[in-house]
């Protein structure tokens, strides 16, 4: 029997789980942001439009995070280890069916549905098994991991482009189903670990086990309204930066430096930004909404960036853009993940990994295909990016409804008696307190604080 730790070890093993993190992160969010370059070579063969080939990367992300649930469902009966295994070999078969498309069809069917599902399997119980192993270092822990999409994408996006230019559309895929083996081994790297407050048996009925009773906490449901919204414009870089800086006249390898200053820009952002949440200067929730405010504006920035230099010149304005574009999402994308088990507790943190990327799948069904539709009828991916840019700050501003987001009473002035009913930190230190009554001055008779 394996004894249960006194909480997170907050490092040993979970630097190994950390690393394996890394890797399945790069090898889905990364490969499916450089994928976007191989989307005109599929128009061009096809002789489709736009919005036909976005469906391509739409319904992959769409169904990597529509069916992620189902992952974390099958990670809580199973443990992760065996699930992100059969993910990884799911996700290779993939794209060895899609290197031998005759059609649009089945690059929906390879890539979409195949490969999506693969990767469903694979990211929500790699991450939910890394907050697990970590405590007050957890959201550094996720940043470190999550850097993984900008490193893949740093290496893949040049590196794809000279696949297609060496050995066409299906030489590439071929090869990247070798590259997406890899996910099978990390699988095996998530030793699985037993803590205090774990449920005593596993969750019995299929809601029960998919996380749902998670939405009748009023923080997680608001959580869940912006996140759906800014997954209506998050994901549409992935599919659509590369194409933007293509129809601007940079050429392949233009483009590919677009997508590797963006990537650079989001793997750095991702360290910083865990570590600055791991100080507890600021609270994450107020971070979240910041930080995801700036990412709207950076995706603004993008679709502005090439109105401002001469159409021969764009390409300095398009990079800085792409950068600050980077370092916006980066910074966005850990706190997601890291505010997590302060809404739910440690216990429910897989399930609601499983749940966030759902919701965010909602927008990756959205966004890039209405991207695409926008392009069609205007010529350029402007008015693209200037959408997708407000679903992010719409969904911004819906994160100042979680408890802590928006300036409230210092916490030295709290009453003693409040403080020591604060919910321990791996319970949901995020899960809000209004419930707690306070003694009032003249006797024993509870009042509630109103007092901000």
């Amino acid at each position: 029997m394996t004894p249960k730790p006194a909480g997170p070890p907050d490092g040993g093993w979970g630097w190994v789980v950390a690393a394996a993190a890394f890797a399945v992160n790069g090898l889905s969010y990364g490969l499916l942001r450089s994928l976007g370059l191989a989307l005109p070579d599929l128009a061009e063969h096809f002789d489709r439009n736009t919005q036909d080939t976005a469906w391509v990367s739409a319904l992959a992300l769409a169904v990597q995070q529509a069916a992620s649930p189902v992952g974390s469902a099958l990670s809580t009966r199973w443990g992760a280890r065996p699930v992100v295994m059969v993910g990884g070999i799911l996700t290779s078969l993939g794209f060895v069916f899609s290197a031998f498309a005759r059609s649009l069809l089945h690059l929906y069917l390879g890539l979409g549905v195949l490969a999506g599902s693969g990767w469903a399997l694979v990211f929500a119980p790699a991450l939910g098994t890394l907050s697990r192993y970590f405590s007050r270092r957890r959201v550094l822990a996720v940043g470190l991991a999550l850097t993984g999409n900008g490193a893949s994408s740093l290496l893949l996006a040049p590196t794809l482009q000279l696949l297609l230019d060496t050995y066409g559309w299906r030489g590439a895929l071929l090869l990247l189903s070798a590259v997406t083996l890899h996910l099978a081994p990390c699988g095996a790297l998530l030793r699985p670990l037993v803590l205090p407050g774990d449920p005593p048996a596993r969750p019995r009925g299929p809601l029960a086990a998919l996380g749902l009773d998670l939405f009748a906490r009023r923080a997680f449901l608001v959580f869940a309204l912006g996140t759906a919204l800014v997954g209506g414009g998050y994901f549409v870089p992935y599919v659509h930066l590369a194409p933007h800086a293509l129809d601007r006249g940079l050429g392949g390898y233009g483009a590919a430096l677009v997508v590797a200053v963006a990537a650079v820009g989001d793997a750095g952002a991702r360290l910083v930004s865990g570590w600055l949440a791991d100080q507890g200067w600021v609270p994450l929730s107020r971070l979240l909404a910041g930080f995801g405010a700036l990412t709207g504006l950076g995706l603004l920035a993008v679709g502005l960036a090439p109105l401002l230099g001469s159409p021969e010149g764009c390409e300095g304005p398009l990079l800085a853009a792409a950068g600050a574009y980077g370092l916006s999402a980066g910074s966005y994308a850990p706190l997601v993940f890291g505010v997590l088990p302060g809404l739910v507790g440690l216990g429910g943190v897989v399930q609601a990994t499983g749940l966030v990327m759902m919701l965010m799948s909602l927008g990756g069904l959205l966004g890039p295909p209405l991207s695409g539709f926008l392009r069609d009828k205007t010529g350029d991916f402007t008015a693209s990016f200037l959408t997708c840019g407000s679903f992010i700050l719409s969904g911004s501003f819906i994160y100042l409804g979680l408890p802590g987001a928006l300036p409230s009473c210092p916490p030295a002035s709290l009453p003693a008696s409040r403080q020591a009913t604060s919910p321990p930190p791996e319970r949901g230190e995020l899960l809000p307190t209004t419930q707690v009554a306070l003694l009032s001055p003249g006797g024993s008779q509870s009042t509630r604080d109103t007092t901000c």
